[in-house]
């Protein structure tokens, strides 16, 4: 990481994505630059001096002189504020990315408990949620079934709203077209898991794996069952407290206080390398007891899940859970 000196002429520092640098190492032609991406995570606008003794041209010039980051290659530390163009100048409000654990059927993150606290557990066989339920039974809803669970309604599964998380809005509007999200980003490590569809039952196409074993997967709308429309309506406890539903049924279980866009849907299923071998885990994460003398090895990960028309991001905390062997 390094600063470029920006107190003279504008600079633009641009690089290729691992996947663009793959495209472009096939050598066969086809390799076009189509999309850019911009951000602003170095800036500070709070410098912004609308007081300045010397008039209005130096209002913003501590901004514009501002050391400006070079272009990361590694999609994990760039672009964390990605900047977006919108046609309509007059918004009060931004749409964000909430984690909704109200309906019935969703995975809650765990309280705190010596597996895990707050994050997503994902108990990578059977004998090991087995195992877990019955040392503390308040742990079932909080367990991804990493194994694969097939059911016939949509399994226990993590899901993101999307919306104006407000009540200055009416929820019985719609979020316009230009704010919602159509198309979400999701990286996780390789290593650890997968992504599945909600009923555990079917792994997710990753679309990249770079170098250092991050996958990345893009969900589109009205391909598979990941993306669909968020409910509309008034929330029966505004305040977005627990049980605030739009209608009856758990399907409709909205957490969004103000108008909604599209909420995301997926499972967590452990990698073959976690299921087989306790080398990762003796490696990279610990161990931990819960409540009897069953000694667990965890490991923590974070999936990350960005819209791709905003650009707002969320990271998602997941702790894999292996029953050790006696």
């Amino acid at each position: 990481m390094a600063f470029l000196d920006n107190s003279g002429d504008i600079i633009l520092d641009a690089v290729l994505t691992d996947a663009g640098r793959k495209r472009l190492a096939r050598g066969d032609g086809t390799f076009r630059v189509t999309k850019y991406a911009f951000g602003d995570d170095e800036i500070n606008y709070g410098r912004y001096d609308g007081a300045h003794e010397s008039g209005s041209a130096y209002f913003d010039l501590e901004i514009l002189q501002t050391p400006a980051l070079e272009a990361f290659t590694n999609s994990r530390s760039s672009l964390k504020s990605r900047l977006i163009s919108l046609t309509n100048n007059n918004l009060l409000f931004m749409p964000e990315l909430v984690l909704n654990e109200v309906q019935e059927t969703l995975t809650k993150r765990t309280p705190d408990t010596a597996l895990a606290s707050g994050s997503f557990v994902v108990a990578i066989n059977q004998p090991t949620r087995d195992q877990i339920v019955r040392e503390n039974s308040a742990l079932k809803d909080a367990l991804v079934h990493g194994f694969g669970t097939p059911s016939i309604r949509n399994g226990i599964h993590v899901r993101v709203d999307q919306g104006l998380n407000t009540n200055k809005l009416d929820a019985l509007t719609r979020l316009s077209a230009e704010l919602t999200e159509q198309q979400y980003m999701l990286t996780i490590d390789n290593r650890f898991g997968m992504l599945s569809d909600v009923y555990g039952s079917s792994q997710a196409a990753a679309s990249f794996l770079d170098d250092d074993q991050i996958a990345t997967y893009y969900f589109t709308k009205n391909i598979g069952q990941y993306i669909v429309d968020c409910a509309v309506g008034q929330l029966e406890d505004p305040s977005g407290n627990s049980g605030t539903y739009v209608g009856s049924g758990t399907e409709e279980a909205e957490i969004i206080i103000g108008p909604r866009g599209t909420k995301l849907r997926f499972g967590i299923m452990a990698s073959n390398n976690l299921r087989a071998s306790d080398y990762l885990f003796e490696t990279l994460g610990s161990t931990a007891t819960l409540g009897g003398s069953t000694t667990y090895l965890t490991l923590s990960a974070k999936i990350k899940v960005m819209g791709m028309t905003t650009g707002y991001h969320i990271d998602i905390p997941v702790t894999f859970v292996k029953k050790q062997d006696t």
